[in-house]
């Protein structure tokens, strides 16, 4: 007597495969293959985090997936730093930014492409290529003629690997002030293969052709990873499949065709318990309710999604299945459709008995029973008395129409364009109340793109001989241009006649009211020109396109720039974290300054040209200049103390209170021109005439500031 059973692997929905690898025996499949049961393929998890460890392993991709890969080279962090000086007395403040250069293996087989590439979370590279930080990247495909990346051979020399046969990603003087000054955790969007691939071809690869390259759930994508290439083919049969004999190796069975026609040799009476022949219905309850598969969803940036199929009657058990693969909402919910219909055909199992001409029927087979209709997989045969008994499992119908699935809501990592960088740079006064210490100018940036964030600052005060890092910008700036200017009004009075029309630089930019209160505190403060102003109303009337009114003329000592302003002058809105600043040495006043930034979506870098005048630290011109009997006098105004919280005169700001002062004729002839400690002169009875001109300016601690006039000192103010 000789007795042969081979069983299956693998419960009612599994897909069972440890019967059809035992006829692998004798065909010289690699041990590999053979390992027995439990070991471990790919799992469904939550998108890993990256690592660097040693020996951890790298899958093989194929079709498009999303995976974290390891970190197999890296530098130590590069450190920047550039020092500022916020106000007269304060210490100066160094701030530092790290950049950093490592390589990222993605894939043990050839890859085409790298898409969108996740840190933290968030998108650090779009659709469409583009870094939304400033660094270089370099994809190597994971070709077995690939040379080494240039970078590492750099630092590593002759003996720099060139990684052949595995894909991977090198990153160089990536910035990381985005993500904390330290390495984020990345996760890539790789494409191994342009279309879908079927979960037979990943297979056929991984057996070296002993499975057919056919057959299986079409995939978008499968990382193929684990401890053996069992626990893979396993989890491929997770698809809804399973591996049959086809030749000298097998196939992905799913929908197959049956090849055989089975007629009971009459060994034993159907039905008899026990015999031959017999046949098995288990009860409805043992079949679950509801099937459940979760698996990666591309249209939830490959997290986790879940589809479930249900059926009615009795029994409340559920069934959880994971497919740890790429696919679609629609093919999860038709697979866990599938999942059901298999389980619900499985109920009805058959023994039949044959002739020894069916010995070629291995495990995993397909065939049709005589009088019993449909399809039935040959589960296990054994061989006793020479009698050969078939058991037999129903198999579903075939495919019905695909369903309709949502993939649900997913809050998807926004994929917004840097475009190119707005730079503009100027002398302004002081925002603050503090006296600056020297000359400074104040910085704003933006991009055309909703995705701009920051660029690299450099200036140069010899004409671009030199360039001096000054860190970054600052956050994103509301900026544009004017397209209806102001025209000419009153800085004593809210301006409601005027109104001011601009364009910004891009179309996510806003801008908002603000109250008097609101105004009284600063808000709504905007470089307009060379004219600093403030709207109470903002009305959006395009899709970049503003209208502001109620204003705030001549702000910080910028009347004399109120009505300069002509259709195309620059518009900023200015705030405390818009604003970087570059402080200048004293010298620099009377010459000029370049400032260079340069962005992530830059081509070339933005630049600029600035006049230094001293505007940032020269006194503002005194005010109402006006006659007194014989006496001249007028009020000084302070570069510092402009909210005037106090009711007080205001900080005298500079190293000594002095004025200078000049009284000409009309036709120009200088009368007397002198320099006086208080806020009045005295006029001798020649200065007192209608023709006389007064020029009064304030000496400050950097210079002169600029005029206050008055003709005909005869009129009294």
């Amino acid at each position: 007597m000789a007795t042969l059973v081979l069983s299956a692997v693998g419960t009612a929905i599994g897909g069972p495969i440890g019967g059809a690898l035992g006829a692998l025996l004798g065909q010289g499949v690699d041990r590999e293959v053979l390992r027995p049961p439990g070991r471990q393929g790919p799992r469904l998890t939550t998108l890993a985090v990256q690592t660097s460890t040693y020996g951890t392993p790298i899958p093989r991709l194929f079709g498009r997936m999303r995976v974290a890969g390891s970190v197999i080279w890296a530098t130590d962090l590069i450190e920047s730093h550039a020092t500022s000086r916020a106000g007269k007395g304060q210490p100066s403040v160094t701030t530092y930014s790290y950049s950093a250069s490592f390589a990222v293996a993605l894939s043990a087989r050839a890859i085409r492409r790298v898409g969108r590439i996740w840190a933290d979370g968030s998108l650090l590279r779009g659709a469409a290529g583009d870094l939304k930080v400033a660094g270089t990247l370099r994809v190597h495909p994971g070709g077995e003629d690939q040379a080494a990346d240039p970078l590492i051979a750099s630092a590593e020399g002759s003996m720099a690997p060139a990684h052949r046969g595995i894909a991977y990603a090198v990153f160089e003087n990536l910035e990381l002030a985005e993500f904390g000054n330290r390495l984020p955790s990345l996760t890539f969007e790789v494409f191994a293969d342009e279309a879908p691939v079927s979960a037979g071809f990943i297979a056929a690869e991984l057996t070296q052709g002993r499975v057919a390259a056919r057959g299986g759930t079409m995939l978008d994508g499968f990382a193929a990873y684990g401890d053996s290439a069992r626990g893979v083919l396993e989890t491929l049969a997770e698809g809804g499949g399973w591996f049959a004999p086809a030749g000298d190796g097998f196939v992905l069975a799913q929908d197959e065709a049956p090849v055989a026609t089975l007629a009971d040799a009459g060994h034993a009476a159907e039905g008899e318990r026990g015999a031959r022949g017999a046949r098995t219905l288990a009860a409805a309850e043992t079949v679950p309710r509801r099937v459940t598969l979760a698996h990666y969803d591309p249209a939830r940036d490959y997290q986790t999604g879940v589809q479930s199929a249900s059926r009615p009657g009795a029994g409340a058990r559920e069934k959880r299945a994971e497919l740890p693969a790429a696919v679609a909402a629609d093919t999860a919910r038709a697979l866990a459709e599938r999942r059901l219909a298999a389980a619900e055909a499985a109920r009805e199992r058959r023994m039949v008995t044959a002739g020894l001409d069916r010995l070629a029927l291995a495990p995993g087979a397909v065939v049709s029973i005589a009088g019993a209709g449909g399809r039935w997989r040959v589960t296990g045969w054994s061989l006793e008395n020479m009698v050969l008994s078939l058991n037999c499992l129903r198999l579903p119908g075939g495919p019905g129409p695909v369903p309709r699935a949502s993939p649900g809501r997913v809050l998807a990592a926004a994929d917004r364009h840097a475009g190119q960088t707005v730079l503009q740079a100027v002398e302004l006064p002081p925002l603050g109340d503090e006296a600056l210490a020297g000359p400074m100018l104040a910085v704003l940036a933006a991009g055309t793109g909703a995705g701009w964030r920051r660029a690299a600052l450099l200036y140069s005060l010899d004409g671009g001989a030199r360039w001096i890092e000054a860190g970054g910008t600052a956050a994103p700036a509301v900026l544009g241009t004017v397209t209806v200017p102001p025209g000419v009004a009153s800085a004593r009075l809210e301006d409601r006649r005027s109104m001011l029309e601009v364009e910004l630089a891009e179309a996510g930019m806003a801008l908002a009211d603000a109250d008097a209160g609101g105004l009284m505190s600063g808000a709504n403060l905007a470089l307009v020109g060379e004219e600093l102003l403030q709207f109470g109303r903002a009305e959006r009337i395009g899709t970049r396109r503003w209208r502001l009114t109620r204003l705030w003329r001549g702000r910080r000592g910028t009347e004399a720039a109120i009505g300069g302003q002509g259709a195309g002058a620059r518009f900023a809105l200015l705030s405390a974290d818009s604003v970087a600043t570059i402080a200048l040495p004293a010298s620099a006043i009377g010459g000029t300054v370049q400032v260079m930034a340069s962005g992530v979506g830059d081509a070339e870098p933005a630049m600029v040209t600035v006049a230094v005048t001293g505007a940032s630290v020269l006194p503002p011109p005194p005010v109402a200049l006006r006659r007194d009997g014989e006496v001249l006098r007028w009020t000084r105004r302070s570069r510092t103390g402009w909210r005037w919280i106090d009711g007080a005169d205001a900080p005298l700001g500079e190293e000594a209170e002095r004025y200078h002062v000049t009284l000409a004729t009309a036709g120009g002839a200088v009368l007397r021109e002198e320099s006086v400690g208080t806020p009045a002169v005295v006029l001798a009875p020649a200065e007192r005439g209608g023709d006389v001109q007064v020029t009064v300016r304030q000496i400050g601690t950097f210079g002169l500031s600029g005029p206050a006039r008055i003709e005909g000192v005869r009129r009294e103010a």
